[in-house]
């Protein structure tokens, strides 16, 4: 194995029936070895602007009394080297026909997740996956999606893929990280125009990254990496 590679992943409107039709999957991903000092660096960002380093980042939060800090984090993100992104994002669940498919909406869930992050995996390196505690998300679930993953790259002894834990976004800087750079493409492509300083920072990513953040990105796309799935042909 070459690497340990760290997966810090969020999803948005997720399920079936919230009434919501866009869907986000997200995940940043970072060297091991390079998760503390990241860590380190986003602490000493929030404190270059009087935040406590218990501050948490949430896409929820940006307003525009934090919109230089937000900014800031997301120079941050595009400057370091060790830091990428990817997405899948479902432009409208309710074109969904899981009777035709002979599945469930869990079923068609890990489909996705599996979608979301086989462009990340390398059989050469072994990754760590965390993502966020949701009500809906509990242990058995992750068990599951932890297979379906694992048997989707052949990986039957675990050695690829050899963790998918369940943790809380407050312990994870770059979780934290995940999600306001999903809430920011979710916000986008749900055609969202409320807050001007999220509209800001949304144009700050598209500015930094080259991309509308509305279509696929080349599957080699290294920096952000988004997979806009449209369904119909096979799910």
């Amino acid at each position: 194995m070459n690497e340990v590679i760290n997966v810090y992943c969020d999803e948005s409107c997720h399920l079936e029936n919230d009434h919501i039709k866009t869907m986000l999957l997200g995940a940043v991903i970072c060297p091991q070895l390079q998760a503390r000092p990241v860590s380190i660096r986003i602490n000493e960002i929030k404190e270059e602007f009087g935040l406590p380093r218990s501050f948490e980042i949430k896409w929820s939060k940006v307003s525009s009394g934090q919109l230089p800090f937000y900014k800031r984090l997301i120079d941050y993100f595009f400057d370091d080297d060790d830091l990428r992104f990817r997405a899948l994002l479902v432009p409208d669940k309710s074109n969904l026909d899981h009777a035709r498919f002979g599945q469930t909406h869990d079923e068609w869930y890990y489909k996705m997740y599996f979608q979301m992050l086989k462009a990340i995996f390398n059989e050469s390196n072994r990754y760590r996956i965390y993502i966020d505690i949701k009500d809906t998300l509990g242990a058995e679930k992750i068990t599951k999606l932890h297979d379906v993953l694992c048997n989707s790259i052949y990986d039957f002894n675990k050695d690829i893929i050899a963790r998918l834990q369940l943790i809380r976004s407050h312990e994870s800087s770059l979780l934290q990280l995940a999600d306001l750079m999903m809430g920011a493409i979710a916000y986008h492509n749900r055609g969202l125009t409320g807050l001007r300083a999220k509209l800001e920072l949304i144009e700050l990513i598209k500015h930094r990254s080259g991309y509308s953040l509305e279509r696929s990105t080349l599957l080699r796309a290294n920096k952000i990496n988004l997979f806009r799935w449209e369904g119909g042909r096979s799910e």
